[in-house]
């Protein structure tokens, strides 16, 4: 039972240990200089559930959230009552990166603990969370938090890359790994009017992309793999343009090897190891184009919210599931299984706080 003595607290998640969480009550974040705090309505689940799968408890999950400003020390870009999306990280707001917006690839992070001298307001899945005034995105009015917060990981990666290779209508793109970020790939492609072809060996989420508009899905585990795909691009000579969600090796050559000629390709999904890339035959000779992208630059997020505005019906459809903060066991139980979409964790569905 939440009483007196609680206040002043929320709720977070921690890993106890290997698959094994919970919900836990820790300080709440204050307003400091141009850090706000934001009240979380809805907190996107990424690739934490590795963390849990592991056993290992950093303190601290989440980068992604959308929520409600309810408390800030200085006027700022914000005020109290705004509807934001916290985009992720902590970058310094001062180099030449963050000035072009390219804050992601900031090389001068804020140490968060040091900066306010504790971890309260680092996680996104909480209750509440501290953010520097100009990394919340404001959210157009009649959006809601769950479709707004798409703008993190549900649609960001995709959509930098799209943005980085052009991507159009004239285009036949090939994804690789139909995951959350795979999938939301699919609708930002899809609503660029490009072809969408599809790569996973998960039945669940192929069948999901198909549902939310990609024209073939093949399965990486059939030795004709690469025939089928060629075989779906004019003339067999190989799809236009490629980005690999999957961060799998194999899944990198097959981006590769699928392109076209003077086609291009965009890294995605994150990768330990090593992936074998031959500068003659894939760089010279083919005159491939291979392009990291992480996230989106700052001033694409209102293309983004236009986006979100106009696809809400395919945003419903990768949303698959939705836990309060106290069901944080299931939440992570489901990611693993691999039968579903997008996850969202809801910090005060049913809270007693």
């Amino acid at each position: 039972m939440w009483t007196d003595a609680n206040k002043n607290q929320m709720k977070t998640v921690a890993v106890e240990a290997k698959q094994q969480a919970r919900a836990t009550v820790v300080d709440e974040p204050r307003a400091k200089d141009h850090w706000v705090v934001v009240k979380v309505h809805a907190a996107p689940m990424c690739t934490e559930y590795k963390a849990f799968a592991s056993g290992a408890n950093h303190g601290f999950f989440g980068h992604e959230a959308a929520g409600e400003v309810v408390a800030v020390a200085q006027p700022g870009k914000v005020k109290v009552g705004d509807r934001v999306v916290a985009m992720p990280m902590s970058p310094c707001g001062r180099c030449a990166y963050c000035l072009a917006g390219e804050y992601i690839h900031c090389q001068d992070l804020i140490d968060f603990e040091a900066y306010h001298g504790s971890d309260a307001g680092k996680a996104t899945m909480s209750q509440y969370l501290l953010k520097q005034d100009w990394m919340l995105a404001p959210i157009p009015d009649g959006m809601s938090y769950e479709h707004a917060s798409m703008a993190c990981c549900g649609l960001g990666p995709t959509f930098g890359a799209f943005q980085l290779m052009a991507l159009d209508a004239h285009d036949t793109l090939l994804i690789t790994g139909l995951g959350p970020v795979g999938l939301g790939g699919v609708i930002g492609a899809r609503y660029r009017g490009a072809r969408v072809i599809g790569v996973d060996v998960n039945r669940y989420r192929a069948a999901k992309a198909l549902e939310l508009g990609a024209d073939a899905v093949i399965d990486p585990t059939d030795e004709d793999a690469l025939a089928q795909i060629l075989a779906l691009t004019s003339d067999g000579r190989g799809v236009d343009k490629s980005v690999d969600c999957s961060g799998v090796v194999a899944a990198h050559r097959l981006c590769i090897d699928a392109s076209r000629r003077k086609g291009m390709v965009a890294f995605v999904g994150e990768c330990a190891d090593d992936t074998p890339v031959k500068i003659s035959q894939d760089m010279i000779r083919k005159g491939l184009r291979l392009i990291g992208s992480w996230h989106y630059n700052l001033g694409d997020t209102p293309r983004m919210m236009a986006m979100i505005s106009r696809v809400g019906d395919k945003l419903d459809q990768l949303i698959t599931h939705r836990f309060p903060i106290d069901d944080i066991q299931s939440a992570w139980e489901t990611q693993l299984s691999g039968q579903c979409g997008k996850v969202i964790l809801q910090p005060w569905e049913g809270s007693d706080v």
